[in-house]
């Protein structure tokens, strides 16, 4: 299917965060017809009418639309879906999400006359915008969960190209393996893994009498060379780019501290994801008011290497503090 021949639905953007902001300006910029549902006197409002759209509340912005994209926290979806879209949304329309949890964990029931589709840039909002400024995109992938019209995956398609997807790499993938490897990857590896990790080698360094500042910059600070070559081209540029030292060390003591008795324990995280228990708990966790989350947070900020790295970068000129390109990047 040709670019000229995918529709060109009217697209209701339902929250204004660093997704909502890039794919509300990316599809505007490629020709959609786009509103955006914000609750009224909220803090992101201004900042959507700044940018010119007509923002509406959920409920008014959705009647009209042929496509609504749900761009709102995972918890706070269902109240959104059950409020303000469902009794809303147009027969035959088509609901759109940038992550599967609340429908595949069955959160969100669809009602039955929708087509539902998820469409997710596999980057921050900031880096979707920026590419997309420049001619470029960001790689995207999509999956059809309910295909009422016939016409879901075209809409689908669409959407990721008005995004800009399709000048990058468009995957095609279902549902459950997009929450799944979603919440594992941000659980296993790239939120959970790596901190701890990093946590744990600095209190082995300064548990063993070295400076802490020396630490930080060992385990933590440098771990940025490392995660740019991975990114740029593998592990296979992070070998070309270190010394014969490190890649010796490497290959001798990498397995020494993720063996197998890690990826099993990574096989229980994986399980808990796929069986619902994690889900089950996060969603009574946040239902509570978030007491082991919010003291789990306070321990990570409270930890050593967040105060010896406080006082370090302070010092590092050529940083900039701004978290809006890092924004949901997991």
């Amino acid at each position: 299917m040709t670019q000229s021949s995918l529709p060109k639905p009217r697209i209701a953007i339902v929250g204004y965060g660093s997704q909502g902001r890039a794919h509300a300006l990316n599809l505007r910029d490629s020709g959609f017809d786009v509103t955006v549902g914000l609750r009224p006197g909220g803090p992101t409002e201004a900042k959507a009418k700044a940018d010119g759209f007509m923002v509406r509340s959920p409920a008014e912005a959705v009647k009209d639309a042929d496509l609504v994209a749900v761009l709102t926290p995972d918890m706070v979806q269902r109240k959104v879906y059950e409020e303000a879209l469902a009794p809303n949304m147009k027969q035959g329309a088509c609901l759109l999400f940038a992550h599967g949890l609340n429908v595949h964990y069955g959160m969100i029931a669809p009602r039955d006359d929708l087509d539902v589709i998820l469409v997710a840039p596999k980057g921050p909002g900031a880096l979707v915008r920026r590419e997309y400024e420049i001619g470029r995109g960001v790689p995207c992938i999509y999956a059809i969960h309910q295909d009422r019209s016939g016409n879901a995956r075209q809409l689908a398609l669409a959407y990721a190209d008005g995004l800009g997807g399709a000048r990058a790499n468009l995957i095609e993938t279902n549902f459950k393996e997009e929450t799944e490897t979603d919440l594992f990857g941000e659980q296993a590896v790239l939120c959970g893994g790596a901190s701890s990790l990093v946590q744990a080698g600095f209190e082995v360094l300064v548990e063993a009498g070295y400076q802490p500042e020396i630490a930080y910059y060992e385990v933590l600070h440098e771990l940025k060379l490392i995660v740019d070559l991975f990114y740029e081209g593998g592990i296979t540029r992070m070998l070309e780019f270190v010394s014969e030292t490190a890649q010796y060390g490497d290959y001798v003591s990498g397995p020494r501290v993720i063996d197998e008795s890690v990826k099993q324990r990574m096989r229980e995280v994986l399980k808990d994801i796929q069986d619902g228990t994690f889900t089950k708990n996060w969603v009574a966790e946040y239902e509570a008011g978030l007491p082991n989350y919010n003291r789990y947070k306070q321990a990570d900020l409270e930890h050593p290497i967040e105060q010896v790295g406080k006082k370090l970068r302070a010092k590092m000129v050529w940083l900039d503090n701004s978290p809006k390109d890092q924004k949901e990047a997991a």
